[in-house]
């Protein structure tokens, strides 16, 4: 931004002394001159008209001679309209590169200790099946908005809430009581999240065949029609009666019913721990539902006593929205149980004794729109400071080519198996294209495992988060186009061309002279680098994980057509070579930075 701040200043400096009149900053309107127009940056010039009182070119002509005249970083200009093309000099962009240089996270801002606390929920798993898909969208983007908030300078505190209690939680408990056998993860030798997800399926199952023989039984003793009968199949369902038992007897604290619950979770959990830690992502601190349900009880009723909330006669405790143009929402049901929007409130109470929050964002799919617009409204009534401005990371549904996943059917792509997947087709990749010659059998895995995990994680994030994706394997572990391979390779290139000249006995200095030679597309380079940190905040305006996936490749582009027009080693002279390696080390940094947001590792060979 050196430039574009020295620029802004004589700008106004320039207006002052033109016109004779002080303006804001806000008013210097600075961007990239459009690239059928000559020049590296335009000033808008319509703002200052009503002070020049003279016509677009003539203004613009006016600052553009004073800009020539006292602001080093501008060598010419030229006119169209209303619009001042100005050229910047040579030697500022070489400062601008020695600034770059000089910074080893440049484009990022520092943490401090009176840095703004937000937290991010992601993930939400429940403990009735391993992750799928779904998930694995959900925790790419909470990682990375994580990573995002923090290069903008933000504490983060990264957080799960685990839904580890209610009627499909005890599902998978019941079938396992009935037809486990007392098999176990070391029994069985499955992951225990796949375990208890396969006792969730199991419990489905019978559950239908049930439901099918007892609507067949009413149809034909009874008489009842296929709708009626399949209504009070469902009423007298024997396996879901006892479903709804054990889930009372939890709620009220059974000791054998929780003994086997606290036992079939840690098998879950472990499951959980395995998947998070192949994806590379984690939290700082998790909650789980079985405790923070209370502590939203406690505050629903704190609210009920305080008017804030209203009983009805069978009980029951509801909020009014309808002042805010919404209905009244339900809180505790009539016989005292809570609801999800009970245990949300309770686990931001939690959260809010445990860290002093300023901003609370929810990583959570877009079909809980209406939940999280309820949420905020309930959160700043009882009292929460950032109740009121909650941010709900509304993200859509990962879609496959052959339609929807349905978890009781057993027909999610599962996680673990999808990372194992990416993993293996990375490799078998690499190996056609022959990118594994002389390598060790360590150094293959590790890399097949850095570049199947990028391929995946960059597919995911390069989309808009509200839209819906359809995600194809094939596609994202290409090593051409906008994907994490192609931009993965040209960070390796780099590195080998680093290492070559190591090897020749060339070292970076830490500053080039301004008179280092400097071509258009070099500039142009330098200007990309210092488009990272406006890309930075931006990702951290919107939440959007994806505008720095798009810069990785567009930056990772304009480097491949660089490198292609031009030779770094065997430049024509020791000043353009040792320019040309500074500019190719700071490529390779911030693409690595970059990358680093997204959660995805670049590895130095490949």
């Amino acid at each position: 931004m050196k430039i574009e701040n020295q620029i802004a200043s004589s700008v106004i400096a320039s207006v002052k002394e033109l016109y004779g009149q002080e303006v804001p900053m806000s008013m210097v309107q600075l961007q990239k001159t459009k690239s059928n127009f000559e020049g590296n940056l335009t000033l808008v010039v319509f703002p200052f008209l009503k002070i020049s009182k003279q016509k677009p070119e003539d203004t613009a002509k006016a600052i553009g001679e004073l800009l020539v005249r006292d602001c080093p970083a501008v060598a010419s200009f030229n006119v169209v309209k209303g619009f001042l093309n100005l050229n910047i000099a040579k030697e500022a962009w070489v400062d601008l590169l020695n600034d770059i240089h000089a910074d080893e996270k440049f484009g990022e801002k520092p943490v401090t200790e009176d840095s703004p606390l937000v937290m991010i929920e992601y993930s939400s798993p429940n403990t009735n099946k391993p992750l799928h898909l779904g998930h694995v969208r959900n925790n790419l983007l909470g990682w990375s908005l994580a990573q995002i908030m923090e290069a903008n300078g933000n504490k983060v505190v990264k957080t799960n809430i685990v839904n580890d209690r209610g009627i499909h939680i005890c599902k998978s408990m019941l079938a396992w009581q009935k037809w486990g056998n007392g098999e176990t993860p070391e029994s069985s030798g499955k992951k225990g999240d796949h375990l208890i997800g396969d006792y969730y399926v199991a419990f489905d199952k019978h559950y239908r065949a049930e439901l099918a023989a007892l609507k067949s039984k009413y149809m034909a003793d009874e008489g009842l029609d296929e709708e009626t009968a399949e209504n009070k199949a469902k009423e007298e369902s024997a396996l879901m009666k006892e479903a709804r038992a054990m889930l009372v007897k939890w709620e009220q604290g059974d000791k054998e019913v929780r003994t086997l619950w606290k036992k079939m979770n840690s098998w879950v959990y472990a499951g959980f721990d395995e998947t998070y830690k192949a994806l590379g992502v984690g939290f700082d601190k998790i909650y789980y539902e079985s405790e923070t349900y209370l502590e939203g009880k406690a505050k629903v009723e704190d609210g009920l006593n305080r008017g804030l909330f209203f009983r009805k006669d069978d009980n029951s405790v509801w909020a009014d929205l309808t002042k805010e143009g919404l209905d009244q929402k339900l809180l505790l049901r009539s016989d005292g149980t809570s609801v999800y929007m009970t245990q949300d409130i309770g686990t931001a109470e939690m959260r809010f004794k445990d860290f002093p929050i300023d901003k609370m964002i929810y990583v959570v799919g877009n079909e809980q729109n209406y939940h999280f617009q309820v949420l905020s409204i309930l959160l700043d009534r009882l009292g929460f400071k950032w109740g009121k401005e909650l941010v709900h990371f509304s993200y859509g549904m990962v879609e496959l080519p052959n339609g929807k996943m349905k978890s009781r059917e057993g027909t999610v792509v599962d996680a673990d198996e999808l990372i194992t997947e990416m993993i293996a087709d990375a490799r078998k990749t690499s190996d056609e294209l022959g990118k594994f010659d002389d390598m060790s059998e360590q150094e293959k895995q590790d890399i097949a495992r850095i570049v199947g995990l990028g391929a995946l994680k960059y597919f995911i994030l390069k989309v808009d988060a509200r839209k819906n994706m359809l995600f194809n394997p094939e596609e994202s572990i290409d090593f051409n186009g906008n994907t994490g391979p192609f931009i993965q390779y040209t960070y390796a290139r780099i590195r080998s061309i680093m290492r070559k000249a190591d090897a020749e006995g060339i070292k970076l200095p830490q500053q080039l002279s301004t008179s280092a030679p400097m071509n258009d597309k070099e500039i142009a380079l330098i200007q990309k680098l210092n488009d990272y940190r406006a890309v930075v905040e931006q990702a951290g305006t919107d939440y959007s994980p994806s505008g720095i996936a798009n810069y990785c490749y567009e930056l990772t582009k304009d480097f491949n057509q660089f490198y292609h027009d031009y030779s770094i080693l065997n430049a024509n002279s020791e000043e353009e070579k040792t320019a040309r390696l500074v500019l190719a080390a700071n490529v390779a940094k911030t693409i690595k930075n970059a990358m680093q947001l997204l959660g995805i590792e670049v590895p130095e060979r490949m």
